[in-house]
């Protein structure tokens, strides 16, 4: 089984970017992604350039903070935050040219850094949202990029950074043995999305989910890959 360990929430706070370095230089995450409206961003710039052997994609982000353009009217409130919680199943879809044109935004204003863009995933996993399927797809094939797994794009394997993911390493979910838990997937690769950071006031400000980020930091660079999986070198 292959195996991709990426941290979601790069460039969020500083903490989180901190917390996604020491997870990667002294444990095993090898990807992390980028939320390009982060707090931090210039910040986890200069920290991917320290450790080019850092994987990093874009965390599109439609449901926290500001949208990076301002002519997106159906993603906004009144307060031009973007509108969506992550309950977006459940709200009006926003135009899928609103959509493009902000992700497309976020891309540019990554590659703008000069890193190399690795993946493509989301906030929240919008991206997996059906309403924006196409949007999605059509990111894909422009920046010639692979994109997470979502259940909604599994008709679409050529353009999946893996065949699943796991989710489970989040919450009480740390706690389980997560080689045995993979093993019990039917899978050939599958991405493993973890949330190390150290709590800072700016998380504590942004997020519910503060304190277990250390405790997933800590396993993190505890733990080895057993011998019957591998990294994937993708």
């Amino acid at each position: 089984m292959n195996i991709l360990i990426n941290a979601d929430d790069f460039g969020l706070t500083r903490g989180i970017t901190d917390g996604i370095i020491r997870a990667h230089q002294s444990g095993i995450v090898q990807a992390t992604t980028m939320m390009m409206n982060g707090r931090a961003v210039p910040y986890a710039v200069q920290q991917a350039k320290r450790f080019p052997e850092l994987k990093v994609g874009v965390h599109l982000v439609l449901s926290y903070g500001r949208p990076l353009t301002t002519t997106t009217t159906t993603l906004t409130d009144a307060s031009g935050q973007f509108r969506f919680t992550n309950q977006y199943a459940e709200q009006v879809p926003p135009s899928q040219e609103d959509v493009l044109t902000e992700w497309t935004a976020q891309i540019e204003a990554f590659l703008a850094t000069g890193l190399p863009l690795h993946h493509i995933d989301s906030h929240h996993h919008i991206h997996g949202w059906d309403p924006l399927q196409e949007v999605v797809l059509e990111l894909a094939r422009c920046y010639g990029v692979p994109v997470r797994f979502a259940p909604t794009l599994a008709a679409h394997p050529d353009y999946l950074l893996t065949d699943t993911l796991y989710t489970g390493f989040y919450g009480e979910g740390i706690y389980l043995d997560l080689w045995q838990e993979l093993r019990s997937l039917d899978t050939d690769s599958v991405e493993i999305m973890v949330h190390p950071a150290y709590v800072d006031a700016d998380l504590r400000g942004v997020s519910s989910y503060t304190t277990q980020r250390e405790e997933e930091l800590a396993l993190l660079t505890r733990l080895s890959l057993p011998d019957d999986m591998t990294f994937m070198n993708r």
